[in-house]
């Protein structure tokens, strides 16, 4: 599956989990995450060490205090969720595992997240899984660059 299908297989989840989002807003975590609220998606934060982290609301766009889940074991609907990773690439493994356990049938690796053994991980063990070289940045697929035109190009369902 090419990336771009990919992306777009990605976005036909009903439900997504961002693994790493932070009320940092200098941390990629938390502009990942925001990206999902302002575009009205239904997320979740996953972030082991914090109670709840502060985000952008859906539009009309403020501040407000988001649950987090410790991992991606604690979803309500785990199968029906796509997730964004904002790891290392020795956390980033994990994250896959468990999510590969769970049924999980998307993932996105942001920049950084990933090494040569997580990429093929991803690529062998999902339905959908986004990231390595290529997209509109420079650093490779991006949500925050690429997921405009990929969640466009989305259908109905996963």
């Amino acid at each position: 599956m090419s990336q771009e299908a990919a992306a777009r297989t990605f976005f036909n989840a009903p439900y997504f989990a961002v693994v790493g989002a932070s009320s940092d807003p200098r941390k990629f975590g938390h502009k990942i995450f925001n990206w999902y609220t302002t575009h009205s998606l239904p997320a979740t934060p996953i972030n082991p060490s914090a109670p709840t982290i502060t985000a952008l609301s859906p539009p009309p766009s403020k501040n407000q205090e988001y649950d987090t889940l410790p991992c991606l074991s604690k979803l309500p609907h785990p199968k029906d969720t796509s997730v964004s990773i904002i790891t290392p690439p020795h956390v980033t493994i994990k994250v896959l595992q468990e999510a590969k356990e769970l049924g999980i049938q998307g993932v996105w690796l942001q920049p950084g997240t990933f090494d040569d053994e997580v990429l093929k991980f991803a690529r062998d063990g999902f339905k959908a899984a986004v990231g390595g070289d290529g997209g509109g940045g420079s650093e490779g697929w991006c949500v925050l660059v690429d997921g405009e035109q990929a969640l466009e190009g989305r259908s109905p369902k996963l």
